[in-house]
Parts: C-alpha cells; sequence; structure tokens
C-alpha cells in the first residue's frame, strides 16, 4: 500500500491535520479504496463488475445494512440496492461493467439491520485497468432521507394524503420537477400508455383538472419533503 510522508510531523502539525474541517464528506484515498473518515451520509463500496459482489466497503457503508464491513463482503449489491424498476437498475450495471457507460446514478432504498427501509442516492463508476478493462465498479452511497419501521410495526399513516406505490410516487415526483411523458416513459421504462394512465390514477386520486394541480394538491397534502429539489415523495407516503 502507498505511503505519503508530510515535511513536518511535528505534534502541533499532526493534530491540525486531525482536525476535520466542516462540510468534509466521505471519498476516495489515491489508491481509490475507500476512505473511511468521513460523514456518516457518505458512504462508499468497491464490487467485481458481472457478478456484482462486493469487495469491499468502508464501515459506514457495511452499517447502512447492519453489517460490518467483514460482514458485508461477498453481498450481492442488487440484494442489498432495491428499486420499484429492478430491471433498470440491472441495465446499469450491466452498461458498466461491459464498458457501454462510465457513471450512473439511481435513486435506491435498502434496509438496515432492524429491517427498516431507508432511502439514498446511489452513484457507481467504472474504474479501468490501463487496457480498459473494466476492474472493479465504485459504489457511493448518500442517505437522502430518514428510515422507514417494518410494515408489522409502523404506525398508521396520518390521514390528509392517499399512499402511493414506489411507482407511482417516481411518476408524481417526475410530473412535480417538469419532465415530459417522453422523459418518464424512458427514465422509468414504461410505455407513454403506461405513463399517462398513471398519472390520470392520480389526477382523479387527488381530484385535479390538470397536471399543475396534481402538483399543487399534492404538495397542499404534505406528500413531499419539505426543502428538496428535486421533490421527493416523504417515505411514510410510499408503499
Amino acid at each position: 500500500m502507498a505511503t505519503t510522508s508530510f515535511p513536518d510531523a511535528s505534534p502541533r502539525n499532526q493534530n491540525r491535520a486531525a482536525r476535520t474541517a466542516p462540510g468534509t464528506h466521505r471519498g476516495i484515498t489515491g489508491s481509490g479504496k475507500p476512505r473511511d473518515d468521513a460523514s456518516s451520509d457518505f458512504c462508499t463500496a468497491h464490487a467485481s463488475p458481472g457478478d456484482l459482489v462486493v469487495r469491499a466497503a468502508d464501515s459506514e457503508f457495511a452499517r447502512q445494512f447492519g453489517l460490518n464491513a467483514g460482514e458485508i463482503r461477498g453481498s450481492g449489491l442488487l440484494d442489498l440496492l432495491r428499486t420499484p424498476v429492478p430491471a433498470r437498475l440491472r441495465e446499469q450495471f450491466a452498461a458498466l461493467s461491459s464498458g457501454r457507460r462510465r457513471r450512473f446514478t439511481e435513486r435506491v432504498t435498502g434496509r438496515d439491520g432492524a429491517g427498516r427501509t431507508f432511502s439514498a442516492q446511489v452513484t457507481v463508476t467504472a474504474v479501468n485497468r490501463p487496457s480498459g478493462e473494466v476492474a472493479t465498479l465504485l459504489v457511493l452511497l448518500h442517505r437522502t432521507g430518514g428510515t422507514r419501521r417494518p410494515e408489522k410495526d409502523r404506525e398508521p399513516v396520518p390521514s390528509g394524503g392517499p399512499v402511493l406505490s414506489a411507482l407511482d410516487a417516481q411518476v408524481l415526483e417526475g410530473v412535480a420537477s417538469g419532465e415530459s411523458t417522453a422523459q418518464l416513459a424512458s427514465r422509468l421504462y414504461l410505455s407513454r400508455q403506461g405513463i399517462e394512465y398513471r398519472v390520470g390514477q392520480m389526477l382523479r386520486r387527488f381530484d385535479a383538472p390538470n397536471r399543475p394541480a396534481l402538483v399543487a394538491r399534492a404538495h397542499a397534502l404534505g406528500m413531499f419533503a419539505v426543502g428538496q429539489w428535486p421533490p421527493r415523495v416523504l417515505p411514510e407516503r410510499v408503499k
């Protein structure tokens, strides 16, 4: 393992280096390995291309799933990270493993050690060997919301707004951020008719005459997380 020497290793400078500046977040060392000295909001892991098995992970990445760094090795990424459209996530990983893409970002969910669901954003980057072959997939996980208790332990959802399926929640978020039917269909791997059908269902459920009114009604009912862009439906409003 490569080491870095410092010209002045006096105790004063060592103490100064030990203090982390506010806002610093988890990153990667020069050797490409996860660095474990940053905010718990960001954490990293390495996975094998093709089979998507975790080779190494920092302790914070493992902790998100109720494991330690040793226990998470050998786990499949597709068992840890879930989306409403699994085929889309598999295709994204396949494109990275084959070299057709360099990076992608996707909204995902996971389960912690208590069985609670949490929301996150994952950015996966293909790291190539000098020959151009994909050597590893670098996974950066960023928690974007709180956790939801397991279904059996969950309190009833407060009245005042409907509970949406995970896919309908993504459609509503896309409508609220201004995506067109064609853009939503491409991103969610649905037909345009499928998007229009789901939007139409929500128009009726929210008693809204059009898409702007649907978004306004959803905001009025407290469906979205406050101060977050792009809009995200609250976890407790997703079943």
